[in-house]
């Protein structure tokens, strides 16, 4: 056989991890050949963007964080950008790309991506190509399983963050704002927080009252505790309010989702005389070497993949339930998001122990 793989959607700590074991995987225990499509599916549409994948050219990239292949959150196949007649219209090109995948020889594509990924791998798998899917995400967002790589990676670096913060806030008596990823769901927000305990978690699923989170922050300094710290996931919004964009949606683009940290800051300030900083970590989370959990949720991700091929079970993504490696018709497990329980244990606890939700 030979398999091509695809990394689409934003870059995640932990890709290399899944394209060695892949790679490693089909090499060795079936000696077919395996090619990389480099920048998403773009790499169909130019000439020599098509790599061949050897366990020597993946030889040391299971430390290296983003993916060898690149990556693309444009230029969606069914809806892709074009200029026709002066206008920027969307189009469906996924024939060209099945015409050429055919012309390569392929037999099967492994996509590796989120929930947008996914679906694009079941409109293909619609149109009569075999597709894997592998899910990945740091927002740990996708409902089919119970992690994504990449999610433990971001967290630690917020984690990291948080450490740093709370001697720099301690020292001159700040109230100091952590702004982390989340567009719809505050995983890494909720865990982050605990992990570095922050006094207040502001997460999408619960939309916060700025008076309860000033209330929170006057009563550490009520008990003689005069710095205090925020973490709030990008997606996070007051009662009553909305998310914070940056960028406004275009043709072959997505909304830009950003700002809560500030919009929250400014808040605050409005209504007190607090001295607030705010620090938006953005995509650090996204870059740097993955987290040793991240390296071997890759890896057994990589492996299954191949063994999905090799059984001939097109059509199925690959996921983790419980302590167990599992897999899942892709239909079934795009469109199914997984969002923060406001009344689960892990946010009955945060609260159990003093932590703020600004509800």
């Amino acid at each position: 056989m030979r398999i091509a793989i695809s990394t689409g959607g934003g870059d995640c700590p932990g890709l290399n991890a899944v394209i060695r074991a892949a790679v490693r995987s089909a090499v060795a225990g079936y000696g077919w050949e395996v090619v990389g499509i480099e920048h998403g599916l773009e790499g169909l549409r130019m000439p020599n963007k098509l790599i061949t994948l050897s366990p020597a050219r993946v030889r040391g990239i299971l430390p290296r964080g983003g993916t060898i292949l690149g990556t693309t959150n444009r230029g969606h196949p069914f809806h892709f950008p074009r200029m026709i007649d002066g206008k920027l219209v969307e189009v469906d090109i996924s024939g060209e790309m099945l015409e050429r995948i055919d012309e390569l020889g392929i037999d099967a594509v492994i996509f590796i991506g989120g929930d947008g990924t996914q679906a694009i791998a079941q409109g293909f798998r619609e149109r009569g190509l075999n597709v894997i899917g592998v899910p990945k995400t740091i927002d740990n967002d996708l409902g089919a399983t119970d992690y994504t790589f990449g999610f433990d990676t971001a967290v630690t670096v917020a984690v990291k963050a948080l450490d740093r913060l709370h001697t720099t806030a301690e020292s001159h008596d700040r109230v100091m704002i952590l702004e982390v990823m989340g567009r719809d769901a505050g995983w890494i927000a909720l865990h982050s927080g605990i992990a570095g305990g922050a006094d207040v978690i502001l997460i999408p699923e619960i939309p916060y009252d700025i008076e309860k989170v000033l209330e929170k922050i006057n009563q550490r300094h009520n008990e003689g505790t005069t710095f205090s710290i925020i973490v709030i996931a990008e997606g996070a919004f007051p009662k009553e309010g909305s998310a914070s964009y940056s960028h406004d949606a275009k043709i072959g683009t997505a909304a830009r989702i950003g700002g809560a940290g500030l919009r929250l800051a400014d808040a605050l300030e409005a209504r007190s005389n607090l001295e607030l900083r705010t620090t938006v970590l953005g995509h650090l989370q996204r870059g740097g070497s993955p987290t040793n959990y991240d390296r071997l949720l890759g890896t057994l991700f990589g492996r299954h993949a191949i063994e999905l091929a090799a059984q001939k079970k097109f059509g199925r993504m690959v996921c983790l339930r419980g302590t167990k490696i599992q897999d899942v018709d892709i239909k079934e497990a795009i469109g199914q998001k997984k969002y923060v329980d406001p009344k689960g244990q892990i946010v009955e606890t945060a609260k159990a122990i003093g932590t703020a939700f600004g509800d």
